[in-house]
């Protein structure tokens, strides 16, 4: 077996980013494992992309969501999870999905939290503070990062896999949180075009501004004083959780082989080349703006690949 403190990354050139430059940052880390571990990611990435996607395009053109609507959604949505919990092979998807599960050692509740977290989005329209926003991202943005940091720690024997040496959720929580924050302020215009509010009602009104006033800027691009200081809150926010996020980081170091070390530190420093883009004072938020296109991608992989091989 392979030291978990080997520098050997010989496996980085092989992989071919130019295919995979737009893809979701948790994508382009995964694409640094060996197939069986990739495979595994593509299978449960997608099944909480179908159920997020969902909830998300009902909101978007229905507007208004009726109750019935609404329970419908959720029925289905706690009907696969008791699929799954059964082990009801419906379809060819359900059977690689629960190989996937029972082989890595994938425990159910990250699933459990994004239903959750869906069912929220299906009874409000936003969050009424920063609280319950916290609250939404255990299921939005830690379980999927969990699911990331699970299949970067379980430890492969003759046996089989083992499960990782740490606390999945609590290494997940604060590199999830920094990224989402992040997702929030990039996508900003794209939300606001589409009825999707993710800016807590508290600290909008702390900063002056209502839901009326955020959908307005997105469509004229004319930037308030008062959303420039908006933004400053939610920098200051993710700011605190990408300290946490770098701690975590180096502590799990020493308990990950070299390539889900690099993978961890590829999708950190994804997102922080598009928290370093984000300027309060002149940024107009736009989408084009915030988002690095995929030559700029491409120099931050390479960049990342550079400085992780030269540490020794």
């Amino acid at each position: 077996m392979e030291n978990p403190r080997s520098d050997k990354i010989d496996f980085a050139p092989e992989v071919d980013f130019s295919r995979i430059l737009t893809n979701p940052i948790l994508d382009i880390g995964a694409h640094l494992w060996e197939e069986e571990r990739y495979k595994a990611f593509k299978a449960f990435y997608r099944s909480m992309r179908k159920i997020d996607d969902l909830v998300d395009h009902k909101k978007t053109a229905l507007k208004v969501i009726s109750r019935e609507e609404a329970l419908f959604l959720e029925r289905m949505m706690l009907g696969w999870l008791n699929a799954v919990r059964m082990r009801d092979y419906a379809d060819p998807f359900m059977e690689e999905f629960c190989f996937y599960l029972e082989r890595f050692k994938i425990p159910l509740w990250p699933w459990e939290r994004l239903v959750e977290a869906m069912v929220y989005d299906l009874r409000h329209r936003g969050f009424k503070n920063f609280i319950s926003f916290l609250r939404y991202t255990r299921g939005a943005a830690v379980a999927p990062a969990s699911i990331f940091m699970h299949l970067c720690g379980v430890r492969e024997t003759s046996e089989g896999y083992l499960e990782p040496l740490y606390d999945i959720r609590k290494a997940a929580r604060p590199l999830a949180i920094f990224s989402y924050l992040v997702h929030i302020i990039r996508d900003f215009q794209k939300d606001q075009l589409n009825d999707l509010q993710y800016f807590s009602d508290d600290l909008l009104a702390r900063n002056s501004l209502t839901h009326l006033e955020l959908k307005e800027i997105a469509v004229t691009g004319q930037i308030k004083d008062a959303f420039r200081n908006l933004i400053r809150t939610y920098i200051r926010i993710a700011e605190y959780y990408r300290k946490k996020a770098r701690l975590v980081i180096d502590e799990k170091a020493t308990m990950l082989l070299p390539r889900y070390r690099l993978s961890l530190e590829m999708i950190y420093h994804l997102y922080l080349q598009i928290y370093d883009r984000i300027d309060p004072q002149n940024s107009s938020f736009s989408q084009e703006e915030l988002q690095p296109q995929p030559e700029d991608v491409n120099r931050q992989i390479r960049a990342v690949i550079e400085k992780f091989s030269s540490i020794k």
